[in-house]
């Protein structure tokens, strides 16, 4: 059920200026003002592991931060240095990392889950796209982090989630915020493996356009998947926003049956948000064996829906 991994390097890994490539081959770090999530991430692409093969494990171990670029005003992309820079970072589809730092004011640790937007074809480095949210202790620690210094990565069993392939013809994804990055992270075997024919529909609420991550990288896939992406966002607050054309308003029960096939043994759904939206869609994501709230209502059971 498993895929090999692809150890192929693609040419938007190192592409761009000579800069990018030193950072590349370990000669330098690097320092980039902007860049669009589509160009310094790129296509979709398949390089699939089984669990139990990520570089990290239970103990804390570093890694060196060597290229940092400026996504948005508040979304930065880092790039950090695996320890082997043989190796790729051999994390399972789905699944993420924790990361800490020891606050110098409290010496509390801090850590946080991380899903990398890049995949096992990337050697030798990995990348985490993050938010910087004011007052949020992990974001503005890694906004900050001097280029050669180094963070605490671990990974842990419970970090894994469910598993490519998933074996469903459509999923559909209800996404709220950050919640996104483990949506990507599925996107790419999705989209980027050969004979794969499913389908998928992301509905993916925001407050407002400043507040869409990874939107451009979302468009560029939705617009080259020959259909088989379908992206619905939908902002909160976009009243006084002149610019928006869009849908207003919230992931609800009108938008999913509206936007979404029915429920069906094919069709298998994941939500990934902030705890309201899990109240309000499926019920708590620490009760995963129950189902709740607007999924119950359209005529999904708990076994067609998953709680990231």
């Amino acid at each position: 059920l498993f895929f090999s991994l692809q150890a192929a390097i693609s040419p938007h890994q190192y592409a761009g200026t000579h800069e990018s490539m030193a950072s590349w081959f370990g000669f330098g770090c690097c320092e980039k003002q902007t860049g669009e999530l589509s160009s310094l991430v790129g296509s979709p692409t398949s390089a699939v592991v089984p669990p139990g093969q990520c570089v990290f494990g239970p103990d804390w171990k570093k890694a060196k931060l060597v290229e940092r670029s400026q996504v948005t005003h508040n979304v930065i992309c880092l790039t950090f240095a695996l320890p082997d820079a043989s190796k790729s970072l051999g994390l399972s589809t789905c699944a993420c990392i924790l990361a800490k730092f020891d606050d110098e004011e409290t010496s509390e640790p801090i850590v946080r889950p991380y899903t990398p937007v890049s995949t096992n074809a990337m050697i030798g480095k990995f990348q985490l796209v993050v938010k910087i949210y004011p007052g949020g202790r992990m974001s503005n620690y890694l906004k900050d982090l001097a280029l050669g210094e180094t963070v605490e990565f671990k990974h842990i069993e419970k970090n894994v989630k469910i598993q490519y392939p998933f074996g469903k013809r459509h999923i559909t994804m209800l996404v709220g915020g950050t919640g996104i990055t483990p949506m990507i992270q599925a996107l790419h075997p999705i989209l980027g493996t050969a004979g794969d024919s499913t389908t998928v529909t992301m509905i993916f609420g925001n407050r407002t356009q400043s507040d869409m991550l990874c939107r451009d990288l979302l468009e560029s896939w939705a617009a080259s998947s020959s259909g088989r992406f379908k992206l619905v966002h939908v902002l909160s607050d976009a009243k006084n926003d002149d610019t928006w054309k869009g849908l207003t308003g919230h992931v609800n029960k009108e938008l999913i049956m509206k936007e979404a096939p029915p429920p069906s043994a094919d069709h298998m759904v994941v939500v990934c948000g902030p705890p309201p939206m899990y109240s309000a869609l499926c019920g708590p994501r620490e009760k995963p064996e129950e189902l709740t709230g607007v999924l119950k209502e359209i005529g999904f059971t708990a076994e067609q829906v998953y709680k990231f």
